[in-house]
């Protein structure tokens, strides 16, 4: 409630606002309604943050299991050969092209 009393006051605005306390723009549209109605409490605003929370862990488990998945998956594939520094890669492997018989003639 202090954080709605302090932008409606223009003591800080919304931008600073969700910077400062990590909080999704959305939210403080909500709080901001509620609090303008005189419908917000602190444990509604409390409950509404460890709701975004909780969604937010939910996303960060997902992608933590995603990289996870893709570690193992790096782990278990076979690596090519190192190549020595006076060698050249190439995706094209096979005997090296024949040389050229000078051109076409007219």
């Amino acid at each position: 409630m202090q954080l709605c009393q302090d932008i409606r006051a223009g003591i800080i605005g919304r931008r600073d606002a969700q910077r400062s306390h990590d909080l999704s723009a959305n939210l403080i549209q909500l709080w901001l309604t509620q609090f303008d109605r005189g419908e917000l409490t602190n444990e509604e605003a409390e409950a509404s943050v460890i709701a975004e929370y909780e969604v937010r862990i939910a996303a960060l488990e997902r992608k933590v299991g995603q990289l996870t998945m893709e570690l193992d998956l790096a782990k278990k594939t076979p690596r090519m050969p190192t190549v020595n520094g006076s060698e050249r890669s190439s995706v094209i492997s096979g005997p090296a092209p024949a040389p050229s018989g000078g051109g076409a003639k007219p």
